[in-house]
């Protein structure tokens, strides 16, 4: 599921650029080289036509981050192609010959006693909950409600004996809880529908470009990878922190995109592929003249989460590196921890990320997430070691870390979030990724201003092949046939 684009800030430039100012013109100026802008960056640069892409940030690849750590690399964004048919970026990296590499979530469960839990049963109550999300109910409901009532059936036939733990169900519930919005980007599973047109593709859900990193697919879209020489008609400048677009109805002006630093540039239409966090802070300032409502309307309503990682780097690997560790907490454990460590019972647990060899991923989300940003690093390092000890240290010394990262996606103000969820308005406004997706026309009904970013895709929408299809699409508009 995961991740992708870019942008702005939100100054009005006033007035018409005088002739020593006149800015530089091209086809088509790309807003955001994540995913979806370099998708479309190639694929009309591949055309002949003349592109810019603006970059708010200091690299390309959005809400793709790959970052050299200890031995390899780990990412601190998106993390897994996931799905391979039809999948363009699963294509893209079999065509130039990229290896990539199944990660098969096998896991062994810990109580926040440090005992074992019963992995045999958990994984058939999470297999059973994820599997009714494929079977709403007719009447749309909060995804949690839902899941709860029919695992509440499943083990009332299953396993009876079970309702008499009620500390169990209520551990197993929160549990579960965490696991959806980890999917969903979500604070609560209550606050995603059961209602979506959410589809998964064929084949492995988690492929891993492990040791190769998710920026090779940049390079790939691009066509640096291995050296090669880019495109010649492409023009990529980084740290261009977009300001204003301003988009005529006269078929014979240009628009006009001016940035921060005092640049302006000129071209016959713009694709925007800012994240739809960008979008919510500053779609009232960035585009002259404003968006219709209708449009207004879908970014509103929709919702962008935060999925959060703490990433600790060891001397040597401690676990067994073919396993996700899930954390279940008890909850007199729970009770005794003070308010302000509360947060810590927000991660779902560990995972070995496959791109290096000495590191474990901590997974949070929602708020907490957005909190974990901000505190000190001492204080997450020394939390998040207390809660790997307390699950995983029973029996055994677990050193220290030698490093730590993690990831900033919400505080980041070029993406303010990591990737789209169905919130519980969705059956009210079922049509609003198709109304955000819809371009901004002049007089003479041509696309001025085009939306493209995984917010924006109705059935793919969370995911990097859903945003570079977005990006094929828009191009798309503005080619007569276009081929990647």
């Amino acid at each position: 599921m995961f991740w992708l684009s870019v942008v702005l800030c939100a100054v009005a430039v006033r007035g018409n650029p005088t002739p020593a100012t006149m800015p530089e013109s091209y086809d088509t100026i790309i807003i955001g080289m994540g995913a979806a802008g370099c998708t479309a960056a190639s694929t009309l640069s591949k055309a002949g036509k003349r592109v810019l892409g603006l970059e708010a940030m200091d690299r390309v690849g959005g809400r793709v981050n790959t970052v050299p750590f200890g031995d390899g690399v780990v990412e601190l964004g998106a993390e897994w192609i996931h799905g391979q048919f039809p999948s363009r970026v699963y294509d893209l990296a079999i065509q130039n010959n990229v290896s990539i590499l199944p990660q098969d979530l096998d896991f062994d469960v810990y109580r926040s006693d440090g005992s074992s839990g019963d992995k045999q049963l958990l994984n058939e109550l999470m297999t059973f909950s994820l599997g009714v999300v494929d079977d709403p109910p007719q009447v749309p409901e909060p995804l949690g409600e839902y899941i709860t009532k029919r695992l509440m059936d499943y083990i009332k036939t299953n396993h009876p004996t079970l309702l008499q733990d009620k500390d169990f169900i209520d551990n197993l519930l929160e549990f579960l809880d965490l696991v959806i919005d980890n999917y969903e980007s979500s604070n609560s599973w209550n606050d995603v529908s059961t209602e979506t047109r959410y589809t998964e593709l064929d084949g492995h859900q988690h492929m891993s470009w492990h040791r190769n990193g998710y920026k090779t697919l940049f390079q790939i879209l691009l066509n640096t990878y291995k050296n090669g020489p880019g495109y010649p008609t492409l023009d990529i400048k980084l740290k261009k922190e977009v300001s204003q677009i301003s988009w005529p109805q006269d078929p014979n002006a240009d628009v006009v995109v001016s940035c921060t630093d005092g640049t302006t540039y000129r071209a016959k239409n713009v694709i925007v592929t800012v994240s739809l966090g960008v979008l919510k802070e500053r779609y009232n300032t960035l585009f002259r003249p404003q968006l219709p409502q209708q449009k207004v309307t879908s970014i509103q309503k929709l919702s962008i989460g935060v999925v959060g990682k703490v990433i600790l780097e060891f001397e040597k690997a401690w676990w067994d590196k073919t396993k996700w560790f899930p954390f279940i907490w008890k909850s007199d454990d729970k009770k005794r921890l003070s308010d302000d460590e509360e947060w810590v019972t927000n991660f779902s647990g560990v995972s070995p990320p496959m791109g290096n060899s000495k590191s474990l991923t901590l997974w949070s989300c929602g708020e907490v997430a957005k909190l974990v940003e901000t505190l000190p690093e001492d204080v997450v390092k020394r939390k998040v070691m207390e809660l790997v000890r307390r699950f995983m240290g029973k029996g055994k010394t677990i050193p220290e870390p030698i490093a730590m990262l993690r990831s900033s996606w919400f505080s980041n103000p070029y993406t303010r979030g990591s990737y789209t969820y169905d919130n519980i308005l969705t059956p009210q406004y079922p049509n609003a990724r198709a109304t955000l997706a819809e371009p901004l026309l002049d007089s003479s009904g041509a696309p001025r201003v085009l939306f493209a970013g995984e917010a924006t895709d109705n059935t793919h929408f969370s995911t990097v092949h859903g945003a570079t299809d977005t990006g094929f699409r828009e191009a798309s508009r503005l080619l007569p046939t276009a081929k990647l």
